[in-house]
């Protein structure tokens, strides 16, 4: 098999024979399809559920969206019940909770035209509910008097479901009334209160009267209302109070300040906040909608053919006018494929992406299923991937006949369900350089030497193409400028990088802004390069020291634990050992970080041994400069591929073009053909790499 060599010894988990093929000889022959959370292919139904989802949850608490199963979908659903594997992965590898999306999402629109009219909480809540809400509004006024911590932040007071959208209108109205310091979150029919900070921020500039005062009137939106604060003589006061204004309410409100003179000729000005003409008139309309095209999100499927995913985001954002950091997705996924996979961007309208479907597609960028949705994704954000893949030039190790190449390929199918496969980190995550790789580069910035690792990211092939010679340029010369003349337009990070070099000098300082001046998932990947490595390497060394046995001071993650957002992770015992208590694929491995545990056995000395070797044995695995922060996670040491099938094609030229008429092998082509394909469908959950699995299962030599 064609693949690039990993860098680390591969260990086989299976002894089956094997057999010799070739990968990827066009994009069409690689298919790659996100799998959502709830268990949909991304390519074939819009993920409603996106809307209203804001951490991981489990597959069964979310909607089911009716429609036609395919074969293979069909069995994922029936395995789905019967293999807890996949529960393992995602409790092992799981995410945290994403944060609260946006203060001024808060609102809800009522949906009547009419004015809310007055009431109070007694008209519209259970006095058991209002008891309890009190407890809950005295403690958080008792923290408007201290800096909350990140725990208190997030606390919340859930006052029930109210399926009635003008009864929730309604609560909150009566609530923001009775306590103008707290807020209210609507999602899907529940209703929580929390502490409103953009309060607590004004407290820091008027008195804790005139703040609940002013909330009171942006709630009322009475028609041409106003509201004045208490006349200061402080320019500098005003001038935040004008600022926190402005910059929170904006488009709802204006301020303007009156100079006032007193009795004793003391002169002081007041500010005074009246409604906008257009938004006094209707109670419609709510704080969140006054906020700027940031708090927009909208989701869509990306469907992209031999490009980068970075690539294809830092073109949408040149398209859309936004920046590359302002698109979120679930995965990075393989350059040379047909690769579909959802994406949310902020800041961008629905019809707005609409308008430049057109546009993309002139790039080979295809988005489709495009709606609104309430914030952005989160890496790991997915169930899986899905693989559509041709292996073509078939042979078997030795010279024989199809038979033999058919129970060659039968028997390794059956070896990898059964046994699986290492969970190695495939070479797509470590880069396409022959000399240098991005781990290297990770490597150089974990130790913070930044003018190496700009160095290294520049290091050029022995290839002569106009990349290659601006890359050669650059390290003979150092001028910053003179490179980007000639770098090509795709190379984006290469141009972000020696723009800022341009603008910043080569010194340390000028490379670790440069390194700042792309994004942050650019940022992370060479130090997440550098970590994979050290694990790949690690995943070898244990299988080679102790075999597939699960030994004493191994780290496991428990059954009982998997559905669990941080799982516990055990140390195996003696005992344990004894009664091989716990089977392999429970066995993880930490990739390197702050808050990860090694393994109590050799496996944790060969650890400390590698971070000494590499300079890294008193790193925090923290760069503040960068703002990156690595905290570590665990990774299962086997993986098992899902609704495995396959069959074997005629035309080699056939598999994934839909103009030319798939064929499984017959009898007379069994005997007369030595020219066979292989078509492969499988699923992997997230983090794991197809790559490696083939390389497991045909037993290939590099």
């Amino acid at each position: 098999m064609e693949t690039k060599s990993l860098i680390f010894p591969f260990f086989h988990i299976s002894s089956h024979l094997g057999f010799h093929g070739s990968i990827k000889n066009s994009v069409n022959d690689f298919v790659v399809t996100e799998i959502s959370l709830s268990g949909q292919l991304v390519s074939e139904t819009k993920l409603d559920n996106l809307q209203n989802q804001g951490e991981p949850v489990a597959e069964k608490s979310l909607p089911v969206v009716k429609k036609r199963k395919s074969d293979n979908e069909q069995q994922r659903s029936e395995n789905a019940s019967e293999n807890n594997y996949s529960n393992l992965r995602t409790a092992v590898e799981s995410f945290q909770t994403v944060e609260d999306c946006g203060l001024l999402d808060q609102l809800e629109v009522n949906s009547s035209s009419d004015l809310i009219e007055e009431c109070d909480l007694d008209s519209v809540l259970a006095q058991s509910v209002i008891d309890a809400l009190e407890q809950f509004a005295d403690s958080m006024k008792t923290e408007q008097d201290c800096e909350p911590s990140p725990v208190e932040a997030q606390t919340g007071f859930l006052l029930g479901s109210f399926p009635s959208k003008d009864h929730r209108a309604r609560i909150h109205h009566a609530l923001r009334k009775r306590y103008p310091f707290l807020m209210t979150i609507t999602n899907g029919g529940e209703m929580t209160v929390k502490l409103n900070p953009l309060h607590k921020q004004l407290c820091k500039f008027v008195t804790e009267h005139e703040a609940d005062d002013f909330f009171r009137f942006l709630d009322a939106k009475i028609n041409n209302s106003a509201f004045s604060f208490r006349s200061v003589g402080d320019k500098e006061h005003r001038k935040n109070v004008h600022h926190f204004i402005c910059k929170n309410f904006g488009k709802l409100v204006e301020a303007k300040t009156f100079s006032e003179v007193s009795s004793v000729g003391e002169r002081s000005a007041a500010i005074t906040v009246r409604f906008k003409g257009r938004c006094a008139s209707s109670k419609k309309r709510n704080t969140a909608e006054f906020q700027d095209d940031k708090n927009i999100y909208t989701a869509f499927t990306l469907q992209k053919e031999n490009m980068e995913t970075l690539e294809a985001i830092t073109y949408l954002a040149t398209k859309l006018d936004v920046l590359p950091s302002d698109f979120s997705y679930a995965g990075i996924k393989d350059k040379k494929a047909v690769t579909f996979q959802t994406m949310v961007v902020k800041k961008v309208a629905p019809k707005r992406l609409k308008d430049v479907e057109a546009v993309l597609e002139s790039k080979g960028l295809k988005v489709f299923h495009i709606h609104p949705v309430k914030q952005h994704l989160r890496l790991g954000q997915l169930k899986g991937n899905h693989f559509d893949i041709v292996v073509r030039n078939l042979k078997v190790q030795s010279q024989g006949s199809f038979e033999d190449l058919e129970q060659a390929v039968s028997e390794a199918f059956e070896s990898a369900k059964v046994k699986g496969f290492v969970n190695y980190y495939g070479p797509q995550r470590f880069g396409q350089g022959q000399y240098v790789q991005a781990d290297q580069i990770g490597l150089a910035l974990l130790k913070g030497d930044m003018v190496k690792a700009v160095k290294l990211f520049f290091t050029p092939e022995d290839v002569d193409d106009p990349v290659n010679k601006a890359k050669k340029h650059f390290l003979q010369t150092a001028d910053a400028k003179g490179t980007l003349a000639v770098m090509p337009e795709f190379k984006v990070r290469e141009r972000m990088i020696l723009r800022a070099l341009n603008r910043y000098g080569m010194d340390k300082d000028g490379c670790t802004r440069a390194w700042f001046s792309i994004p942050h998932s650019m940022r992370i990947f060479y130090v997440h390069a550098y970590c994979s490595k050290v694990w790949n390497q690690a995943a070898s060394y244990r299988f080679e020291t102790y075999g597939q046995k699960v030994v004493e001071g191994d780290l496991v993650i428990l059954e009982s634990d998997a559905e669990k957002e941080a799982p516990v992770i055990h140390v195996v015992t003696a005992e344990e050992e004894a009664s091989a208590a716990y089977p392999l694929h429970q066995v993880v491995l930490p990739m390197p970080g702050k808050s990860i545990s090694y393994p109590c056995n050799k496996v944790g000395q060969w650890y400390e041994e590698t971070l000494t070797k590499s300079g890294l044995s008193a790193c925090s695995f923290r760069i503040p400069e960068l703002q990156l922060n690595i905290p570590g996670c665990y990774r299962q040491i086997v993986a098992y591929p899902q609704n495995l099938t396959y069959h074997f094609i005629e035309d080699p030229e056939s598999c994934m073009n839909d103009s030319i008429n798939e064929q499984r092998i017959d009898e007379t082509f069994k005997a007369v053909s030595s020219n066979v394909s292989l078509s492969l469908s499988f699923d992997l959950d997230r983090s794991c790499y197809a790559t490696v699995f083939l390389q497991e299962l045909m037993k290939c030599e590099h």
